[in-house]
């Protein structure tokens, strides 16, 4: 008899999205690339965006999905993410804490990043 090998639900997703291969686009906001699929929650750099109005992401760096894939040089042109903002926030506090030895000279520091998040409604292509 042959055991069956039980996936974790993060394994299955991932099979799930190899196989039915969806749309996806490759975005450029805050100077930082995110791989979105529609239905996705993605936390990105702060927007100047209320929670619950809708945002257009035009730098489309690439778009792929039932086999083909379309890169742009460097943004595709006409290409969009829409996207519901969810929520603005902070992230929890770092402390950031320096020091030189043997000169009595420290300084204590705390810093939480703004962000804001999206989900990810249409990629119109």
């Amino acid at each position: 008899m042959r055991s069956r090998r039980l996936l974790t639900p993060s394994a299955a997703s991932f099979i799930k999205r190899q196989v039915h291969s969806e749309m996806y686009a490759v975005i450029e906001t805050g100077g930082k690339q995110y791989q979105v699929n529609v239905g996705d929650v993605v936390f990105v750099e702060k927007l100047d965006v209320e929670a619950e109005n809708s945002y257009t992401f035009d730098k489309v760096l690439a778009i792929g999905g039932e086999g083909d894939v379309k890169v742009g040089a460097p943004y595709i042109e006409g290409a969009t993410v829409s996207a519901k903002v969810v929520k603005n926030g902070k992230a929890k506090k770092i402390t950031v804490f320096t020091y030189k030895p043997k000169k009595g000279e420290k300084r204590k520091l705390g810093h939480r990043q703004p962000y804001t998040q999206v989900k990810i409604e249409a990629i119109n292509a």
